[in-house]
Parts: structure tokens; C-alpha cells; sequence
């Protein structure tokens, strides 16, 4: 009896699903279009974007440059949290990036400590 009773608590705790984080891994688009591909990379806490459409007021000759390519690495310095350097308008700025939700990051952007402006992302459904 009790074999079958510690069976029968062992399947159900196994069977409960634990709630994971979100992961950023996906596609994500801004207001105005601007489509970025991010991925966990390096040793998997590490935060990489390729930017793959840019529009609105962003579609510049220096951004319309980095399409297709790795526009950012960043590192994890908390829980869905990254800092590192942003390839933008044919510059870099420090950047910090939060998923603040599981279908919203924001990116934060600094030139020079007081240029900062922070950018709103929505995860975008599979293809």
C-alpha cells in the first residue's frame, strides 16, 4: 500500500509543469517596423541581434548598412536582463536590453550618457 501511494505522489508532482522564463529567442518588431532576430548565443547567456528590416525615422544609410548582419553580443548581468554595445546609425551605443515581459523587450541606447532612448520590441509569431 504504501509502495502504491509514493508511486502515486511521485506522478503527481512529476507531471506538475513548472513555469520556465520567457526566452528572447525570436523575432521581435518595434512601432515603426524595425525587425531585429535575437538569439541566446556564446555560452547561452550571452544576448546576440541581427537586424533584419529597419524602417520609420531609423531606415538611415548607416542602419540600412548593418541589414542582415549581427548588430549586437551582449552579456547577462541580471535575469532577463543584457548590456553590451549597439551597432546604430553607423555608430556604436551602449545599450541595455530587458525582456520585460515574454512578448516585449526594451533596448535602451546611450551615446555619449545623455543621449539615451529606449525602443520598444514585440515578439513577432513563428513563420
Amino acid at each position: 500500500m504504501r509502495a502504491i501511494l509514493a508511486f502515486s505522489a511521485f506522478a503527481l508532482f512529476s507531471s506538475v509543469s513548472y513555469a520556465q522564463e520567457p526566452s528572447p529567442d525570436g523575432t521581435w518588431r518595434d512601432e515603426f517596423g524595425t525587425t531585429i532576430q535575437f538569439s541566446l548565443c556564446g555560452d547561452g547567456t550571452q544576448l546576440c541581434a541581427v537586424l533584419i528590416d529597419v524602417q520609420g525615422k531609423s531606415r538611415t544609410e548607416g542602419n540600412v548598412a548593418f541589414l542582415n548582419k549581427q548588430i549586437m553580443q551582449a552579456d547577462q548581468n541580471a535575469e532577463n536582463e543584457w548590456k553590451g554595445t549597439v551597432m546604430f546609425d553607423g555608430g556604436e551605443a551602449e545599450s541595455t536590453i530587458t525582456q520585460v515581459a515574454a512578448d516585449t523587450i526594451e533596448i535602451q541606447g546611450c551615446r555619449a550618457v545623455v543621449l539615451c532612448q529606449t525602443l520598444s520590441f514585440s515578439r513577432q509569431p513563428a513563420a
